[in-house]
């Protein structure tokens, strides 16, 4: 794609966020769209933000379920950039208005404690480089309409990222098992969404190497501070303004996810 497609759609994500009105799949308007080309797209949208004055605090993997990655006729996850006004502290109140068709997904978090910069990170230097891990709730959301979504669709609009929550227990790795460690997702009590950690590429440290060499080999190298969402620990849940989301990963502890009520949807109950 030229640069001036590559803005173009660009502009077209970042308008279906700010009026609700959602695309066509990118790769139906843009027939020569390869993955290349749609993390190009994402590039334009992180350089816009900041130079709006967001901050980068970190990265979010996707598509680390083989299913789903069987699903998108893909082999690979992949990934997309973390803002610092993305995140909300655990039970904080989530406004109705930043939502674009929620979903929301139980995963570990982790925050680098050395920076990656070596060519090629292997597990050990993951291992070695990670300081804590916690426990995390992904709101994922789709610019496209319908979620109708392949690789280069997700991967244009920011691995179909919206907002995070995380948990106020932080880990060292030695404290729980990363593979094994158990999830269950309530919605207000009602289990929703259950998986472990091996769900995540086999294990979620996985899912950070691979991070970690993608990035190193993009020049832009995980650095100590940095925040990594690793991927789903299980099936991802439709959120409705108004909905709590409660999720504990055994070792690991729990967070919550409070949605705000949609403020004309209460309007119209009130009216009623």
């Amino acid at each position: 794609m030229t640069p001036q497609l590559i803005e173009q759609a660009a502009n077209a994500l970042v308008e279906a966020e700010r009026s609700g009105h959602y695309i066509a799949p990118l790769r139906e308007t843009y027939e020569q769209l390869t993955i290349e080309d749609a993390y190009a797209i994402q590039r334009a949208n992180t350089d816009r933000r900041v130079a709006e004055g967001r901050r980068i605090v970190g990265c979010k993997i996707g598509l680390t379920s083989v299913a789903v990655q069987k699903q998108l006729g893909v082999d690979q996850p992949d990934f997309g950039m973390l803002f610092d006004d993305m995140g909300y502290g655990d039970g904080e109140p989530i406004p109705a208005s930043i939502l674009t068709q929620p979903k929301i997904e139980a995963e570990v978090a982790f925050v680098i404690g050395r920076d990656l910069r070596m060519p090629n990170p292997g597990q050990l230097d993951v291992l070695n480089a990670i300081d804590y891990a916690l426990p995390a709730l992904e709101i994922v959301g789709s610019r496209i309409a319908n979620w109708n979504i392949r690789i280069t669709d997700t991967i244009a609009d920011n691995a179909s990222s919206s907002a995070y929550v995380l948990g106020n227990s932080p880990r060292k790795l030695s404290e729980f098992d990363l593979r094994l460690c158990g999830m269950v997702m309530e919605r207000r009590g009602e289990p929703v969404s259950v998986g472990a950690g091996a769900a995540c590429l086999g294990n979620p440290i996985n899912a950070v190497v691979w991070l970690a060499r993608k990035m190193a080999a993009l020049g832009t190298p995980l650095l100590a501070g940095d925040l990594v969402l690793s991927g789903a620990l299980g099936p991802m849940v439709a959120v409705t303004p108004g909905d709590i989301f409660e999720a504990r990963i055994n070792g690991l502890g729990s967070v919550r996810a409070v949605f705000e009520a949609d403020s004309k949807q209460t309007a119209s109950e009130a009216r009623s």
